[in-house]
């Protein structure tokens, strides 16, 4: 498809029959190593109304869903006031991989152990779905359902991502155990919002784990929010790490992170 009407048009009549195409980056690795062999493939990459990045006169940042990484870690908009949103796409990967990787992409990948979905969730983010039927709103916690998984419809495409006038203060700490291109280990976002702290923590388990009443503690409690993000969190073992050593970087990510905040 060329335009967004047509794509809508596609994805309604074949459904789940046909796998979304954005970047690229996450399932051609899927398709290469054998873990995925779609029928068809509907492909983004023409519909150029889906790649910009501003800002609503509320003053809420919106991206679409086709633009790529690199444009948002370079976004001079981006930088002015949500200076952590472009530090968090930085780190993903490699220059080659962000500048064919897309905001929708990765958010429509579920992947546990993405960058951008846990400062994302902290920043309180929402996505836009839409399809021939109308459009829906759902935050990045509603979107994400378990590994791999959201609430995406098979008629649906995910078209833009907002996120809220910039906080007061937010940090991003990524913890890498393998290589410097490498996925985080432990991600921690926090970000000290208007209405409330907010903690989020990634890469540990099917979904990124927050605990409001935790976060009520206030961000001088930084020792022992991590102590109880660390207790509460139940985190996954893999390559990158086992459940035992995730639990002692998370109690120590947090508290510096809440320590960096402040």
């Amino acid at each position: 498809p060329a335009t967004l009407e047509e794509a809508l048009a596609m994805r309604a009549e074949r459904g789940a029959g046909a796998t979304v195409l954005a970047g690229g980056t996450f399932l051609g690795i899927l398709m290469n190593q054998g873990f995925l062999a779609p029928q068809a493939l509907l492909s983004l990459g023409r519909v150029g109304e889906l790649d910009y990045i501003e800002v609503s006169e509320s003053g809420e940042l919106r991206i679409g869903a086709m633009t790529s990484h690199r444009k948002v870690e370079r976004s001079t908009i981006v930088g002015a006031d949500w200076p952590v949103l472009a530090h968090a796409f930085s780190l993903v990967a490699s220059p080659r991989v962000r500048n064919q990787a897309t905001v929708g992409g990765v958010l429509a990948d579920a992947d546990y152990a993405s960058d951008p979905p846990t400062v994302l969730a902290a920043l309180g983010a929402r996505v836009v779905l839409r399809s021939s039927r109308g459009e829906r709103s759902v935050s990045v916690g509603e979107l994400i359902l378990g590994f791999y998984e959201t609430c995406v419809e098979p008629d649906e495409l995910l078209v833009e991502l907002r996120v809220p006038p910039a906080p007061g203060r937010a940090v991003y700490r990524k913890f890498r155990s393998r290589s410097r291109e490498d996925r985080p280990c432990v991600a921690v976002a926090a970000a000290d919002g208007r209405e409330r702290l907010r903690v989020v923590v990634g890469a540990v388990a099917q979904t990124p784990q927050e605990f409001p009443d935790v976060c009520a503690l206030g961000r001088d409690a930084a020792h022992e929010i991590g102590r109880r993000y660390a207790e509460r969190i139940e985190p996954i073992s893999d390559s990158r790490g086992s459940a035992a050593y995730r639990r002692r970087v998370i109690a120590v990510e947090v508290r510096r992170a809440l320590e960096e905040l402040a």
